[in-house]
């Protein structure tokens, strides 16, 4: 049973990342398609829009230990979060995965092909992982 639409809460979403290196992820993500917010970006961080209520925050590490006591997470060894982002079509997907390995990402792992779902993975340029999914819309109804 599905909530009723006026049911849900309205949130926008704001993810902080800490990076090493603004100038390089803000390449790395607009070579992506990503576009930024300058009014919330400067010297230590930048706002990258994902969707029309969800957002990255991506702080310089320095600027990012300012808003929590505990250590930043060593992305060679471990996995903080994997972060979603939907696309419009395998090709879409196949696209953003290759203009990140191009960028400097990794591959996070094989494809997986479920048929009314498609997806991959990456690494970002500060080891954050990204999958990078397509859904038939049919299969949802």
């Amino acid at each position: 049973m599905e909530p009723k639409e006026d049911h849900f809460m309205s949130h926008k979403l704001f993810v902080s990342l800490p990076i090493k290196n603004l100038d390089r992820t803000v390449a790395f993500f607009k070579a992506l398609g990503f576009t930024f917010n300058p009014k919330v970006t400067g010297e230590q961080a930048a706002c990258m829009f994902i969707g029309e209520h969800a957002y990255a925050m991506l702080l310089v590490e320095p600027f990012f230990k300012t808003f929590t006591k505990k250590e930043i997470c060593d992305t060679a060894t471990h996995v903080e979060g994997a972060f979603g982002l939907s696309c419009e079509s395998r090709a879409e997907v196949d696209a953003m995965v290759a203009k990140a390995l191009a960028g400097g990402g990794k591959e996070a792992g094989p494809p997986e092909d479920h048929g009314f779902m498609y997806s991959r993975s990456f690494e970002d340029l500060d080891g954050h992982h990204w999958e990078v999914v397509w859904m038939d819309p049919k299969a949802g109804q």
